[in-house]
């Protein structure tokens, strides 16, 4: 009897250790496949084509298609190059190019038209890595000017060049050039005969808020990018055509480190769009930075501050796109719309257009 209550008893005991170290084994293996997950490469790229007065009721299917089309073409060109290693810097260059050689944005190809009937573009580019930058302002025969701005940005002591001396070092350095007949485009080119037809009115009696709706109209298609890459590293850039029917050579915040683009592996990378002066004044880019920096403040807490309240506040519209160094992204605007998209390390890709799609 005896005996075969010490059979039963070390049976069960026997069962009670296996039971226990079939769960150690299973907590292990759970474990070893979460580190596995955690010491997987987080990277990920955020666009924009501009943010403005968007609206649904506006937008044909067929050119609403077209603008996701390339929304699409431009970022899976940036993911390609993050996932096969690439770093970020180039993933921004690449997407930007993707997006400069488009007629339905204001960059490039599509650049809005100036006052005098011309094409003066901007762009920038900055490396969250370094804190180098490089930027334009300007030109008018430079075919992708972030390609120009990244060349400033490597391979010059300057950090801004503008103008005819920017055109002469993009001939030193063999970037692309073309004539400035390149950049016409029928609708960019009514759209500046309308606002001059606005203009012509006699306004001597109207508020000064008057031509607020025609330059909050004018401005939109800016075109940026940015990107982690599987290093940590951030980066951002952003291109332009400015606003339809700007005077006197003037330049907005696409190319100013801190109000159009900023990027710091510290916190994160920023590209806005909108009504320059106001990002200009406000610093935009950089203070979505400085927030989460000084305040600790989240990345989509940062972007929300600084866009729904701060930029809102002093008058300005517009919005911005931006990744932190952990792969979280943020998309804030204050207008009707903001062409814009963003893609994950496993692929997900979200491509929006209007507002309630938020």
């Amino acid at each position: 009897m005896r005996s075969l209550f010490l059979i039963i008893t070390l049976t069960l005991f026997s069962y009670s250790c296996k039971q226990e170290s079939d769960k150690i084994s299973q907590q292990q293996e759970t474990a070893a496949v979460e580190n596995t997950r955690s010491s997987e490469p987080t990277f990920g790229l955020v666009i924009h084509g501009g943010a403005g007065t968007i609206l649904k009721e506006n937008m044909t299917p067929e050119k609403e298609q077209a603008y996701k089309a390339k929304l699409k073409e431009a970022i899976t060109t940036g993911h390609t190059i993050l996932k096969n290693g690439g770093t970020s810097l180039e993933a921004v260059q690449k997407t930007i190019n993707i997006l400069e050689d488009s007629p339905l944005f204001n960059a490039g190809k599509g650049a809005v038209f100036t006052s005098e009937g011309t094409n003066e573009l901007d762009a920038s580019i900055m490396d969250g890595k370094t804190l180098n930058a490089g930027a334009v302002a300007g030109v008018t025969t430079v075919k992708n000017p972030i390609n120009l701005a990244n060349e400033v940005m490597i391979n010059s002591p300057h950090v801004l060049l503008a103008g005819k001396g920017a055109e002469q070092f993009a001939a030193q350095r063999g970037v692309e050039q073309v004539q400035p007949e390149y950049f016409f485009t029928q609708d960019r080119f009514d759209a500046l005969q309308r606002i001059k037809e606005k203009e012509a009115i006699d306004t001597t009696q109207m508020p000064v808020s008057f031509y607020d709706p025609i330059i909050k109209n004018s401005k939109y298609g800016t075109v940026g990018c940015v990107a982690l890459d599987q290093q940590g590293n951030l980066a951002a850039g952003t291109s332009t055509g400015g606003m339809t029917n700007k005077k006197w050579n003037r330049i907005g915040d696409a190319p100013l480190i801190g109000a159009g683009t900023y990027a710091n592996n510290a916190t994160c990378a920023v590209s806005s769009t909108g009504w320059g002066e106001y990002f200009i004044r406000g610093l935009v880019a950089y203070d979505v930075a400085a927030m989460m920096e000084y305040k600790g403040i989240p990345l989509k807490g940062a972007t929300t501050e600084v866009i729904q309240k701060k930029l809102t506040e002093l008058g300005g519209t517009g919005g911005v796109i931006a990744i932190d160094h952990q792969g979280n992204v943020a998309m804030e605007f204050n207008t009707p719309g903001m062409y814009r998209a963003s893609m994950n390390a496993a692929g997900e890709l979200n491509i929006g257009i209007y507002k309630e799609q938020e």
